[in-house]
């Protein structure tokens, strides 16, 4: 429906007048009057709404006390095959796109599945909008900034915010009950266009991410596992995507809609794949979007093998597996995969496991091509009906036909409210990234900093602050205004915009540092350089900002602070190395509540505790391997450094995991893991593994298959960390866990995080960080072969960048 339109509630009875409502008002009406909700709670009643001729008609001579569907007694799923059994082939094929059309005769209303909520509900999707009535939504920092709190419980409590935000906006007319986020693809490669959305280069991190933001999304209390999972009741439906393989936007003429990701089964299984494994398993997310891409030459949203086959049957998916948009069109139009027709590229994916096809902007390939695909034999009905039945068992389990009374009250007030603010800023907080404090320069004193320089193309960011599937926010709090509530700021921008085309705004810039008591210049990129359809080439800050930094240091009468406000990956080694810059943040996209944060940080009311998720490289790393090539690990015949810390051999700026605080902490492991012995079995097997040439003792047995193994209790151990905080400022320090497979195996990691814990520890005390690891997962390697191995020999258990350190024994019997 068109915003501003007039909606006309007809009723099909000649004795009883229509009812004309502005829009608001008719959502108003839909919310409090049958709550969106179908003809099960008013038998007498088909609730719904259709589009048709710009007029939705509201129907009272439709009895449904007989449909089986409307039973809340029933299993979920007999109900769903009740109202798909309803159908007419026609009518079906119409509920396979992302706008449903809903059957009118059956009391069916339209739906919409297309909403979005990556960090806070936005209106970038159909399924949601926002008005004068409702303007805005809390918007929290970008995924890679929250990402680096290291904190999962700040993760799940985010998506409990904006879940809650999300039925609020349900109950007044405004968005749907499914959402698709979040964005859990892998930093394989920071020149990626989307960084900004994700968790991170770790796939174990960037599963976490996706466990603990599904649960907020999803969980409701008290009903998280109930005694049949597959009707467990949803706050709202989550998605994870993009499955897989997927970070090529448009790259030196290179599309997302015809790169075909050529990957080895090897960095598959270990980096592409697990988080969304994570994710569906642990996380039980109840969707999975496939991916524009193809992968080794078969389309993504088209392969059996990883969609019904993986997600669907090794993995037990409940839910559905919707294409990202256009994904279907794009395989007969662009990749012109098979040379098939619509109708056949309609079958190959519905086939695949494909259970509902998103189209934008105009109709979905399956509204448009399933009915005559089935006419002439392409697709089986029985297809058609298998994706719709677990499409509407969804449905049901988000309370779309039957309400969810625990939720009826929400609304407005709960919408941009207070506490939902505060976690704003506090995500924002709690991801900032210390990179540089020569001679404790933070945190700055209100007392003796009271005259501000505020200098850059983001010092007075708002809406750059969200960067992308965001907005619009309850409010914003620019740079300018979080610094005044500490000391008198004067600004100039420096730059006109991000690009820094020109020099020619340095000089009042420079004229303001040569006074102010300290300087903070806030440089960085935005959307026109990072984003969605649009990948960097180098890792340069853009235009003239280098130069603007350099220029304002050397005339800066007070402390000069850099804030980089971006995705991350800059190089900056020339403002690391400058001696008149004291000190540098990165604060990625922090939110709405940005400047307050950043602000906080530096005026000490916040000490930061943030880690990078993602390697920091030097500027020739660009020219080392192109974005296309998806290989992790290095090869010296090309002269590929390899990517991210777990395969990367050169230099970087800052490495992953690293993050300075106002505080210094000490770790030490407390508990000595001795060994992990394990009895082969009948029919388990000694399995080879690859070893490096050199002066290595190769165990008799090399290692166990993991899926061979039990992988219960007797294969876990404990690793407790002692942090203490010998400075003299109350702070939260980031435990990362690494293991270190034995040495000599080849081919595999250096190191990767089995294990991480946000932790606050006062000055002067200790606190202890108690982990408890399964070997089968925390020492596995994967082979070349796509074998996932448990090698025998000694594992280096290791905190943080090597502070700690405990070996443990594998022994196979």
């Amino acid at each position: 429906m068109e915003r501003g339109m007039t909606v006309v509630v007809a009723v099909n009875d000649p004795g009883r007048p229509s009812l004309e409502l502005p829009l608001p008002s008719f959502h108003r009406f839909q919310s409090t009057v049958f709550a969106r909700t179908p003809a099960a709670i008013f038998p007498q009643v088909s609730v719904y709404c259709v589009r048709s001729n710009s007029r939705c008609h509201l129907s009272t001579r439709l009895d449904v006390s007989n449909f089986v569907f409307c039973n809340k007694s029933l299993p979920l799923e007999a109900r769903a095959k009740d109202l798909v059994d309803r159908m007419s082939l026609s009518e079906k094929t119409q509920q396979l796109g992302n706008s449903a059309a809903g059957v009118p005769r059956l009391g069916l209303p339209s739906y919409e599945w297309w909403s979005e909520a990556l960090h806070g509900v936005t209106s970038s999707g159909r399924g949601t909008h926002f008005d004068q009535a409702v303007p805005g939504g809390t918007s929290f920092p970008t995924v890679i900034l929250s990402a680096a709190s290291f904190n999962a419980s700040l993760w799940k409590n985010m998506g409990q915010v904006v879940s809650t935000e999300a039925r609020a906006l349900y109950n007044l007319g405004r968005a749907g009950l499914t959402y698709w986020s979040p964005n859990i693809n892998v930093i394989r490669d920071p020149r990626w266009g989307r960084v900004m959305e994700t968790p991170g280069e770790d796939p174990f991190v960037v599963g976490t991410y996706a466990v603990n933001y599904v649960r907020g999304l999803q969980d409701i209390e008290g009903q998280e596992n109930p005694k049949d999972l597959n009707s467990r009741p949803l706050k709202v439906s989550s998605c994870c995507k993009h499955y897989a393989a997927y970070d090529v936007d448009h790259w030196y003429g290179v599309d997302r809609r015809g790169f075909d990701a050529r990957v080895a089964e090897q960095d598959m299984l270990e980096t592409f794949l697990r988080p969304f494994e994570m994710c569906v398993k642990e996380g039980d997310a109840s969707c999975v979007m496939c991916s524009f891409n193809k992968i080794n030459g078969i389309p993504a949203c088209a392969d059996p093998r990883l969609l019904k086959e993986t997600i669907r049957g090794d993995w037990g998916l409940r839910g559905y597996i919707v294409s990202d948009c256009d994904s279907v069109q794009v395989i007969v139009e662009n990749n012109k995969w098979l040379g098939d027709s619509p109708e056949g590229g309609v079958a190959q994916a519905m086939k695949a496991g494909l259970d509902l096809d998103c189209g934008w902007p105009y109709l979905s390939y399956y509204s448009n091509y399933t009915l005559n695909a089935t006419k002439i034999g392409r697709i089986k009905e029985a297809d058609i009906d298998k994706a719709l039945i677990n499409l509407y068992v969804l449905l049901m389990r988000v309370g779309y036909f039957d309400g969810s009374p625990s939720f009826k009250s929400l609304g407005k007030d709960d919408i941009c409210a207070d506490v939902h603010i505060e976690l704003a800023a506090q995500a924002a907080r709690e991801g900032i990234v210390l990179l540089k404090n020569d001679n404790a320069t933070l945190p700055l004193s209100s007392n003796t900093f009271k005259n501000l320089a505020l200098v850059g193309p983001h010092a007075n960011a708002t809406e750059v602050m969200i960067g992308n599937y965001a907005g619009p926010a309850c409010r914003y709090i620019s740079p300018i205004d979080g610094f005044s509530a500490f000391a008198k700021v004067q600004y100039a921008m420096g730059c006109a915009d991000v690009a820094c085309a020109s020099g020619s705004l340095m000089t009042p810039a420079m004229d303001l540092a040569k006074n102010a008591d300290a300087t903070i210049i806030i440089v960085g990129l935005d959307l026109s350089i990072e984003a969605e359809g649009r990948d960097r080439v180098d890792f340069f800050l853009p235009g003239h900002q280098t130069h603007l930094v350099n220029e304002v240091a050397n005339v800066a009468k007070g402390p000069v602070i850099l804030v980089v406000m971006a995705s991350g990956t800059i190089d900056i080694s020339f403002a690391k190395d400058n001696p008149k810059i004291k000190a540098i943040l990165w604060v990625g996209y922090p939110g709405q509540e940005g400047g307050r944060a950043i602000a906080d940080v530096v005026y000490g009311k916040y000490n930061p505790g943030g880690k990078l998720p993602v390697t920091w490289y030097p500027a020739d790393y660009v020219d080392q391997l192109p974005l296309t090539s998806m290989q992790l690990r290095p090869d010296d015949e090309l002269g590929y450094p390899g990517r991210t810390y777990k395969f990367y051999n050169g230099s970087t700026v800052y490495p992953f995991g690293y993050g300075l605080s106002y505080t210094q902490f000490m770790h030490q492991i407390t508990t000595k893991v001795n060994s992990i012995d394990v009895k082969l079995k009948s029919r388990q097997y000694c399995r080879d593994l690859s070893y490096e040439e050199g002066e290595y003792t190769t165990p008799q047995c090399a290692a166990v298959l993991v899926s061979d193994m039990s992988c219960d209790k007797q294969f876990e151990f404990e690793v407790d960390v002692e942090v203490r905080n010998t400075g003299s400022v109350d702070g939260s320090d980031v435990v990362i866990v690494y293991s270190r497979p034995p040495r000599g195996v080849a081919r595999t990691h250096s190191k990767q995080v089995i294990g991480f814990e946000r932790v606050f520890v006062p000055k002067g005390q200790t606190q202890n960080v108690k982990f408890v690891f399964n070997a089968c997962k925390s020492l596995m390697v994967v082979e070349r072969n796509g074998y996932s191995l448990l090698p025998s020999g000694i594992h280096s258990i290791i905190v943080n960048d090597d502070e700690a350190s405990t070996p443990i024994q594998v022994n196979i019997h």
